[in-house]
């Protein structure tokens, strides 16, 4: 085998080996959650350099689809409105924890710099449609035949709703 196959694999094997043990050592956390820690190993690589290497954690939000509103009859209508019905999703946005070393300009020590952007609640609305025929109700006065008009389409637009928030900071320590 190559040296470069070699490599890859042990690669592969390294990544799936660490998002295996992160999600099997955090399940019940991220089920409550909805989100799934997924920790960046950088370990082997500070300890093979001999320095400080930053470190880093992010949160993958689980989507979870909702169940639609059926469609509402309206009087007067031959279609039901809303032919096609919003669908709700709410999942969250990926967090992130980020910790890196920053050369002190003064002295050997670390000054650090951290990220903490933690997930966030994510509600949505897929796009809907509104659609009603070209025809009117039955009329009695020209004998139970419907009437012509305008057909009528509307898009119902998607909706978005979240509060995220996060926290920027610097100073000295490990």
């Amino acid at each position: 085998m190559k040296p470069t196959t070699r490599g890859t694999l042990a690669a592969a094997v390294t990544g799936v080996v660490a998002a295996v043990a992160a999600v099997g050592a955090a399940a019940t956390p991220a089920a409550a959650a909805g989100t799934v820690p997924v920790p960046v190993p950088l370990d082997g690589v500070g300890k093979s350099l001999d320095m400080e290497v930053p470190k880093l954690g992010m949160e993958l939000p689980l989507l979870t689809p909702g169940a639609p509103e059926g469609p509402r009859y309206v009087e007067g209508r031959l279609l039901p409105d809303r032919a096609l019905p919003q669908l709700p999703v709410s999942g969250g946005l990926p967090g992130l924890d980020l910790r890196a070393p920053l050369p002190h300009v003064l002295g050997g020590d670390f000054d650090h710099v951290g990220v903490d952007a933690p997930a966030s609640d994510l509600r949505a609305l897929a796009p809907g449609l509104s659609l009603d025929a070209p025809l009117t109700a039955p009329d009695p006065h020209h004998f139970g035949l419907p009437g012509l008009r305008q057909p009528r389409a509307g898009l119902l637009a998607p909706a978005l709703q979240t509060v995220a928030g996060g926290d920027l900071g610097a100073g000295p320590g490990r």
